[in-house]
């Protein structure tokens, strides 16, 4: 939307510059994953905040604020509120004093991207940096909130499957087969939009290098410092859908001529995924494929064989069996089955934690290596958690509530410098997760879990030299400037 970007607000932020108390000079406000409605999930993944920056407070702010007329910016600030709030229910003047300093005030600090952080723990602190400015350091909640939770969220999905994966790889794959290309990313065409899908992508980029969501790489190049042509910033895949299946069949009156044009004119020299179900998934496996088997293992890359109905979990193990049954492979380093490298099964996006497990499992089970399957996580595992309750499987939605996030404001100064400590504390609050921390935090990190420290001045923290929380923007400029490659070691201790 290219508007104004303090228009970026719930209508209640152009308010509260009124409504604080007066002489106030500073304001400190934190962004914490106040708990987990998850079980056995107590940490949240650090990431998204350097893009926000880069794009809104910056890009955004300079385009659409900075860089505009100031009539133009204050004629459609005073337009939108005048004829929604009413004239006379705001400040106009504080807009008018932004415009003329000609930079945004603010300081945020912030716990390394990449990083695991305990449920209670902030993540981020925000502060202004001129004393007139007060009232923006929590004006910018409503976009930085709706920005970054979805945003960490995919990226605790993506570091989940990873473990998943990292497991059944230590017990059945050969130690040099990459593991960031046993999943892969479908989750686009479900998501809520294309600006969700792409951030949510990359979020999942951070454990693995398979996605269908092209976006995903310039934006993590735009953003986090890296180069597609320079390094591996994640991979597509050359794949057919059940239009290109079906209306080749309806021209030829049979499967195999198609998939023979695959292998020997159309790709070659390329891998593909072909997507078989469209009529007879089995008759394509175990009559069609035989037929076409010289061809395969003539092919200069490998034809990744996917259902696409059914069970996901008895499909894919299956089709490995019957894969191996008509091309044969060798016994990996460990003992285990792995298919002629022309061959390979996969499912896409339908993968949830729990078949990705069943069916690494049930490979393992058979004496079959994991890498012999390729796995597609879809809109459904981006979104939601499937779980189990005793008695019947529970669905829990992703929502900015999953992890309790919020932006609190939890210390002042006055006109003299005096501290004000601040913090909220309800009493009808009968989780207890509402509480805020109280003052300045210093964060610190033993290693393998982050805690807090609050009460502080803002003098105090600043003097802590344990604290991890550094700055990383200041009046409109990056300090710290994280590459993709920075991230991805951060959240697994350069072992991605």
């Amino acid at each position: 939307m290219k508007i104004n970007p303090l228009l970026l607000i719930d209508f209640y932020k152009s308010t509260h510059h009124e409504q604080y108390p007066k002489g106030l000079t500073k304001m400190v406000s934190y962004f914490t994953p106040r708990m987990s409605r998850l079980e056995g999930q107590n940490k949240l993944v650090m990431f998204g905040l350097q893009a926000f920056i880069k794009e809104y407070l910056i890009e955004y702010f300079n385009e659409y604020f900075f860089g505009r007329p100031k009539d133009e910016v204050l004629n459609e600030y005073s337009r939108v509120l005048d004829n929604t709030l009413g004239k006379g229910s705001y400040d106009l003047n504080k807009i008018i004093d932004l415009y003329d300093l000609g930079y945004l005030p603010l300081e945020i600090r912030a716990i390394p991207e990449g990083s695991r952080v305990d449920i209670k723990v902030p993540m981020l602190e925000i502060s202004n940096t001129h004393p007139n400015f007060v009232w923006l350091v929590n004006t910018i909640e409503t976009m930085m909130s709706c920005t970054l939770w979805h945003t960490m969220l995919s990226a605790n999905v993506g570091y989940n499957y990873r473990n998943i994966v990292n497991k059944y790889y230590d017990i059945s794959v050969d130690d040099n087969v990459p593991r960031a290309r046993a999943l892969g990313d479908f989750s686009m065409r479900g998501q809520e939009s294309v600006e969700s899908a792409t951030k949510s992508s990359a979020a999942f980029c951070l454990s693995f290098l398979n996605t269908a969501t092209v976006p995903a790489i310039p934006w993590l190049e735009r953003y986090y410092n890296c180069d597609c042509t320079k390094e591996p910033v994640a991979f597509g895949a050359i794949s057919t859908e059940h239009s290109v299946m079906c209306s080749n069949y309806a021209i030829d009156g049979d499967e195999v001529s198609f998939v023979r044009r695959l292998l020997t004119e159309i790709y070659p020299n390329h891998s593909f995924s072909m997507v078989s179900d469209s009529y007879d998934y089995w008759n394509l496996v175990d009559n069609i494929l035989p037929q076409v088997k010289d061809e395969v293992l003539a092919h200069n890359g490998f034809i990744s064989i996917r259902g696409d109905s059914g069970d996901p979990v008895q499909i894919v193990t299956e089709t490995v069996e019957h894969l191996w049954n008509i091309f044969g492979g060798t016994i990996n380093t460990k003992g285990y089955k792995v298919l002629d490298p022309h061959v390979k099964a996969i499912y896409g996006d339908s993968i949830t934690p729990q078949r990705c497990q069943a069916i690494y499992e049930i490979l393992v089970q058979k004496g079959f290596a994991c890498n012999n399957v390729s796995l597609g996580v879809g809109s459904f595992s981006m979104q939601c958690l499937e779980g189990f309750d005793g008695h019947d499987i529970t669905f829990k939605p992703y929502t900015r509530d999953t992890y309790g996030i919020a932006v609190k404001a939890t210390y002042a100064e006055d006109k003299d410098g005096n501290p004000i400590m601040i913090f909220k504390n309800p009493k009808t609050d009968t989780g207890k997760f509402k509480k805020s921390q109280r003052g300045c935090c210093a964060v610190h990190f033993d290693g393998e879990n982050f805690s807090y420290v609050d009460g502080l001045t803002f003098a105090e923290h600043d003097a802590d030299t344990l604290n991890v929380m550094q700055p990383v923007f200041r009046d409109g400029k990056m300090l710290i400037d994280y590459s993709l490659s920075d991230v991805r070691n951060n959240l697994w201790d350069g072992k991605f």
